[in-house]
């Protein structure tokens, strides 16, 4: 186990990089050597604005800080962990893998493997992906988790329910709720993020990097998804009086790869999406919105053809927040903790290309880039704990488990 002192400065670094990279390689944090050691180390970042006096800290004058440093601790490694889960009422933490195994992970660092996953298409992009507790999971061990399904040349992304049993470390009763539709030969772009809310199943929808389908109403792809927790269209949505019977399940279309997905503490939907070259987004949901995608961007396709900018009055619902170079997010969570008082409300994005955890300050509608700090190593889930430590996991074969927490 590895500890990492890290000084949250106010400020932003804006990271390069390809946004989408085909290889996996983990790293460790700045500073970090490869047996156990403690260490120092603080985040490159230029000033948000020219105000650099330090954060008053004051129970008199200002009770809350405007920002917090931490210390990064490194638990165990994965092989290509994709998402992590607190299971309700528990310390105890589900990773899935996306080589198709799912893990149970104890308070004690004791980890084990999940018998009974379902067998997935790995490959790209596609492989096991996210893991929710249903909300009766303490009655019933239901949990909701996503996946990629197919054969050779034709694979999509599925969601389904599973019965978990935390002792036996087992999954039974296995049932397909959803799938993305039509599949497609591609292996990228797959999203599969998902969120229960407000007695709801929300399912993000890649556009399989095909582009068009995400303004088409005959299916489901480059769209994000309202369902009903059985997995049938909720019958509010805003397409619902669509001819088009698949048409039926959207909230918003207009995606490319929303990789994150999660609610602000007033019901606001929000979703971090992988942009083209560029144009990353954080974005703003809303009922029946289109967010523009393959018609609008402020990125520009990799061959270097451009796409028009995202401009007042062109029918898009235009990001909150976009990088331009690439961070790539691949994964949102929006804090609720106690832990880091001064973060409550606030989005953090993991970035891929970006090898960092990006803070976003929320406020109401609003959002403004806030913190980076460079983690060493391509971030791919970000998870609130429960007592409001903040989670993450590194991407590629050994990406590590991360706790950060306040420093003392």
């Amino acid at each position: 186990m590895r500890r990492l002192a890290v000084l949250a400065l106010l400020g932003l670094v804006a990271c390069s990089g390809p946004t989408e990279a085909p290889t996996q390689t983990p790293g460790t944090p700045p500073g970090a050597s490869a047996t156990a050691s403690t260490s120092t180390a603080e985040p490159t970042a230029a000033p948000a604005s020219t105000d650099t006096s330090e954060p008053t800290q004051s129970a008199e004058t200002d009770p809350v800080p405007e920002t917090h440093e931490f210390t990064v601790t490194e638990h165990e490694s994965f092989t290509q962990p994709w998402a992590l889960a607190f299971l309700p009422d528990s310390e105890v933490m589900v990773v899935t893998e996306r080589v198709g195994t799912m893990k149970l992970r104890y308070a004690d660092g004791t980890v084990r493997e999940v018998s009974g996953v379902p067998d997935v298409v790995v490959g790209g992009q596609g492989g096991l992906g996210d893991v929710v507790p249903a909300p009766s999971f303490s009655e019933d061990g239901k949990i909701y988790l996503s996946w990629v399904e197919g054969r050779t040349g034709d694979a999509g992304a599925v969601v389904g329910t599973a019965t978990l049993d935390v002792e036996a470390a087992a999954l039974t009763d296995l049932t397909k709720i959803w799938e993305q539709t039509p599949k497609a030969d591609s292996r990228g772009h797959f999203s599969h993020r998902l969120a229960i809310h407000d007695g709801h199943l929300w399912v993000t929808s890649g556009d399989r990097q095909e582009m068009d389908p995400a303004q088409e109403f005959d299916n489901n792809l480059g769209k994000i998804l309202r369902l009903t927790l059985d997995g049938q269209p909720a019958p509010d949505n805003p397409f619902a009086g669509e001819d088009s019977p698949v048409a039926h399940q959207f909230y918003s279309m207009g995606h490319r790869n929303p990789l994150g997905i999660d609610f602000d503490a007033e019901g606001r939907l929000w979703s971090s999406e992988m942009g083209p070259e560029g144009g990353d987004e954080l974005n703003l949901i809303e009922a029946g919105g289109n967010y523009g995608w393959p018609e609008a961007s402020n990125g520009n396709h990799y061959s270097g053809g451009e796409i028009r900018d995202h401009a007042e009055g062109d029918g898009f619902i235009a990001p909150k927040v976009f990088w331009n170079p690439s961070i790539s997010p691949g994964s949102l969570l929006i804090y609720h903790g106690d832990l880091f008082p001064a973060w409550q409300g606030d989005a953090f994005l993991g970035a891929l290309s970006g090898e960092a955890l990006q803070r976003v300050d929320l406020e109401g509608e609003n959002a403004t880039e806030a913190e980076n700090w460079p983690m060493g190593a391509r971030i791919r889930a970000v998870e609130e704990g429960p007592d409001g430590a903040i989670w993450l996991l590194q991407d590629g074969d050994g990406g590590h488990l991360l706790e950060l927490r306040p420093t003392n």
